[in-house]
């Protein structure tokens, strides 16, 4: 079933979540449905607190990012052809490597994108959708679509790391992307 994606605004989007256990009331149902929601809005990455709910639950598939590539753009990135993972309970073990700057855009957040600065890989403690745990370490597009992801499970936004004047030239844009003054083709909850 695909889920409306929470705008901007929404308190759900500020929280730090919590860890999640087995026992997660029809989490595998939760999971098929994030999917869904992901691929219907064109997005690569989906937290669950897009979707409202304040839980350590994300899930990425970058390797569209590596599809929409030239061939001889592939050979840039080391994480080609990308991964689709859940990530369940994910905690940050290290960031390694140089700040590298990429244009991102979030599906809570549409019709705004901005190039952001982010490690050239992390190192992430997590489980899978069968609560086995890793301890594994991702670099390229892939590192930086769990970074996006795994931030909004800290309470974080892709905007966060906007320069301060930037924040306030687009302070309009994000008060009507809040009160619902946006169009998309995918469902959303808004403040009203």
């Amino acid at each position: 079933m695909v889920l409306p994606i929470v705008a901007y605004g929404s308190p759900v989007l500020r929280k730090v979540c919590k860890d999640i256990d087995p026992g997660y009331p029809n989490l595998s149902i939760l999971i098929d449905d994030m999917w869904e929601t992901m691929y219907r809005s064109s997005g690569v990455g989906l937290a669950a607190p897009q979707i409202g709910k304040d839980i350590r639950l994300f899930v990425i598939d970058s390797t569209q990012v590596f599809e929409s590539l030239e061939k001889d753009e592939e050979g840039l990135y080391p994480d080609a052809p990308g991964i689709k993972q859940v990530f369940i309970n994910a905690h940050i073990e290290e960031l390694e490597g140089d700040d590298w700057v990429y244009n991102e855009g979030c599906l809570s957040i549409p019709k705004i994108r901005e190039d952001i600065n982010r490690k050239e890989s992390v190192t992430l403690r997590y489980c899978d959708e069968n609560f086995e745990e890793h301890l594994k370490t991702f670099d390229g597009i892939t590192a930086r679509i769990i970074l996006h992801e795994y931030d909004h499970t800290e309470g974080k936004l892709f905007i966060d790391y906007v320069k301060p004047l930037k924040r306030t030239l687009m302070k309009r844009k994000l008060d009507d992307i809040s009160k619902g003054k946006v169009n998309v083709d995918y469902r959303m909850i808004f403040l009203k």
